[in-house]
């Protein structure tokens, strides 16, 4: 983790100093990093000394070539080597699918991973970013995103499942229909880079489905999911001929030895790989309760091993970044110079229980204070949003403008072998486990209370009432200002709803929607149902892998 925190302080991501992270301090002071995505459950302690203890060797040898390495992995994954090309890390392959098989544009929603919107516009690319909307939970609807993919005439289109920075999912059926719909595009790529995380669906993963298409790649993270970015390695998958032509490209020994070696031991630990992935999901459940306790901070349902939030409304993402490093050696994500994102909203790396008791109680502290309800006050410049790339900027000036404009301008045109998207100002209705009041994401307690007005009186509420709530919760609550009123949820079965209330006053960077817009918890449940596509029959569910199988790279469990 040292390593991470260096990293970051070479590249200016923060301004404190470093003593910051480097004073001494007594048990459970040590810094403790939110920011970069990781599995802290893989390797085990075991793997880590097995790996120490042949460091000479590792290091000092020549590693085999990508091919060994790659037929290694393709018989751990019972994939075809000739569909699979490894690279030195996912973005390694991001470079090689830009340079090899963009032509001219390229499709990406937004906010998402910077690479998809910084490699293709570092080549002369036009980028079309699609703005994922806060008012609809940053979920994306495919059949607006193929429309919109027509209007503009792009030819590439890229799609992040689980997506990065929100966590939000789409099912399987959904993705196969787009694929589908848009097979005369020059490429789709599936980035599935945080699909091992999710637990919403039993097979999530389209890579069966990429080998028999010819436009189709899918990539894959290995770094991600064994909680070891050091080690740079990530693989796609498509059909061979896709896979040849990136795969000629690469170096002879792009991958090392440290690769190799983690490849090849990874057949003996099938069991503890399948066990971490579902510690990692208990605990992004529980980390996602917590947080939203905290009056005012909105948790969006995520499905990757990372949680999207929006702080309270007058709190600023850099001040919150900088005291929580400085002041508790706790260091986040601001996602300010995201696209499509600003200061206002945070990453956060889901991580054990007793890291994110040390988080909840240092934010309590960041954002209330000794009075509970003292939000950090912005900057005097507003939202401070710039992407942090002047390329990146100019992109969003020339090609989308201000973004929610041209969202907003796309009409709805029906896309063939894709449902229509819900008319403006229809809300999406809600998942049933949230409509029961079940397993869904707890809602904040401020949304709940505006929310509850809409419902029929038949309907149950979607979580605690409030006097459940904890007493400093309910103390926060009271001292907080007034929270603007949301947009109205129109469900199925829902009565008209009055028309909500002016957002507060002040600046909205460029595809950013305005303050006062729904919670995620309202529009879209962690684990709602996939729905029904016509002509589509579902794939058989095999379930996810026990402690005795090995995931393959569509979920399922192969003998290992």
């Amino acid at each position: 983790m040292a390593g991470s925190v260096t990293s970051l302080f070479r590249s200016g991501a923060h301004s404190p100093s470093m003593a910051a992270l480097t004073r001494e301090g007594g048990e459970g002071t040590g810094p403790v990093d939110f920011c970069i995505p990781c599995n802290p459950y893989f390797p085990t302690p075991a793997m880590m000394e097995t790996m120490a203890a042949r460091l000479k060797d590792i290091i000092t040898f020549y590693p085999s070539s990508a091919d060994t390495i790659t037929a290694e992995l393709c018989q751990l994954l019972q994939l075809p080597p000739q569909a699979v090309a490894m690279g030195n890390g996912s973005t390694e392959l991001i470079t090689w699918i830009d340079h090899l098989l963009v032509r001219e544009s390229l499709a990406i929603p937004v906010p998402t991973f910077g690479r998809w919107t910084d490699q293709p516009m570092e080549t002369g690319k036009r980028v079309d970013m699609f703005p994922l909307q806060e008012s609809n939970g940053f979920a994306l609807d495919l059949a607006q995103y193929a429309d919109f993919i027509r209007k503009r005439g792009t030819k590439v289109a890229v799609i992040c499942n689980p997506n990065n920075p929100d966590g939000g999912f789409l099912h399987k059926q959904a993705l196969v229909q787009f694929m589908d719909a848009m097979a005369d595009l020059d490429l789709i790529v599936i980035d599935e880079s945080f699909l091992e995380f999710a637990d919403a669906e039993a097979e999530p993963s389209v890579v069966q489905e990429a080998m028999l298409r010819p436009n189709v790649i899918v990539l894959r993270s290995l770094g991600k999911n064994f909680g070891l970015h050091g080690i740079r390695f990530g693989y796609m998958v498509a059909n061979p001929s896709l896979a040849g032509k990136v795969r000629s490209m690469l170096p002879k020994w792009n991958l090392n030895a440290f690769a190799e070696y983690v490849v090849f031991m990874l057949k003996e630990h099938g069991a503890e790989y399948a066990q971490s992935l579902l510690q990692v999901r208990r605990d992004r459940l529980e980390m996602a309760s917590q947080l939203s306790l905290l009056p005012g901070l909105t948790v969006y349902p995520s499905q990757g091993n990372f949680l999207f939030v929006r702080l309270p409304v007058g709190a600023e993402g850099t001040v919150v970044r900088d005291r929580m490093l400085t002041e508790h050696r706790i260091l986040v994500r601001e996602c300010g110079n995201k696209i499509g994102s600003s200061s206002r909203f945070l990453r956060l790396v889901v991580r054990p229980e007793v890291d994110v008791r040390r988080l909840v109680s240092a934010m309590e502290q960041v954002l209330y204070g000794t009075r509970r309800g003292a939000a950090v006050p912005e900057l005097s410049t507003g939202t401070s949003y710039s992407s942090g790339t002047a390329a990146v900027d100019r992109l969003v000036s020339e090609t989308n403008g201000a973004g929610m404009q041209l969202a907003q301008a796309v009409g709805a045109m029906p896309v063939p072998g894709l449902a229509a998207a819900p008319a403006a100002g229809v809300g999406m209705p809600l998942p049933v486990a949230a409509q029961q009041g079940g397993v869904g994401m707890p809602m904040p307690a401020a949304a709940m209370q505006m929310q509850q007005p809409q419902q029929q009186p038949q309907q149950q509420p979607m979580m605690a009432p409030v006097a459940q709530m904890s007493p400093l919760a309910q103390m926060a609550q009271m001292a907080q200002a007034p929270a603007p009123a949301p947009m109205p949820i129109q469900m199925q079965t829902a009565v008209p709803a009055p028309a909500p209330a002016p957002a507060p006053a002040g600046p909205t960077p460029p595809g950013v929607p305005a303050r006062g817009g729904l919670t995620a918890a309202q529009v879209r449940g962690m684990t709602a149902p996939a729905p029904p596509v016509p002509d589509l029959a579902p794939a058989p569910a095999t379930g996810w892998p026990n402690a005795q199988s090995w995931p393959n790279a569509a979920g399922m469990g192969q003998a290992g």
